[in-house]
């Protein structure tokens, strides 16, 4: 752990817990506005090992919201993630995925990570991410409802290996997800992964007296 980014992160986190969040592996499943900005959330907090999955290629569409650039039009986005990740953290590593999950596809892909951070579209292939993620005994953190701009605040919905953030509302089918929103579940979602992966250490977290 010698990149730049751990000599401030070693100001508010103690070595055991910097180890456990380097070497605990996180699954990302879709890097669209939600699994994009997650990915990079945590990794600004010391995850170094992720699962990286999503079929599709960055489009001019995605810039008003995603972790992408001009630069990776065209690109696949488990690859522009990564590089991503990797320009902010060389020892970043990632199992990148380039498929569509599916029942077929599913059972192998959970296999690869005990933790998840369900970031899809489709209505129905996020029912059955969760469904059979949750049935496999993994953890999960999902999102629902934060599409537009204003409306309902965004809350946090704990079930024992779930959590559900949104604002369980709002459709993207009638109102586009736009950056800030779209932003404010990623964090909520990063943050319930950071919380449930610092429960497995025992290690307390050092006192901040300033900023």
């Amino acid at each position: 752990m010698d990149a730049i980014l751990y000599k401030g992160l070693r100001r508010y986190l103690d070595e055991s817990s910097l180890r456990t969040l380097a070497e605990i592996r996180v699954g990302i499943a879709g890097l669209g506005g939600l699994g994009s900005n997650v990915a990079m959330l945590l990794a600004r907090t010391g995850f170094e090992n992720f699962v990286l999955i999503d079929h599709d290629s960055v489009d001019a569409s995605n810039l008003n919201r995603q972790n992408y650039l001009p630069e990776d039009l065209g690109h696949r986005k488990t690859q522009a993630c990564l590089r991503h990740l990797s320009e902010l953290n060389s020892d970043i590593r990632a199992l990148c995925l380039n498929e569509t999950i599916s029942s077929h596809t599913l059972p192998d892909i959970l296999k690869t990570s005990q933790i998840w951070v369900e970031a899809l579209d489709e209505p129905e292939t996020k029912a059955l991410f969760v469904q059979e993620a949750l049935l496999a005994g993994k953890i999960v953190a999902s999102a629902s409802g934060l599409a537009g701009f204003g409306g309902p605040c965004l809350e946090r919905r704990k079930l024992h290996n779930l959590v559900l953030v949104g604002d369980f509302v709002s459709d993207v089918n009638t109102s586009a997800p736009l950056a800030p929103r779209v932003m404010w579940a990623a964090s909520m979602l990063a943050d319930a992964v950071l919380e449930r992966v610092l429960a497995l250490t025992d290690s307390p977290l050092p006192s901040i007296k300033g900023r």
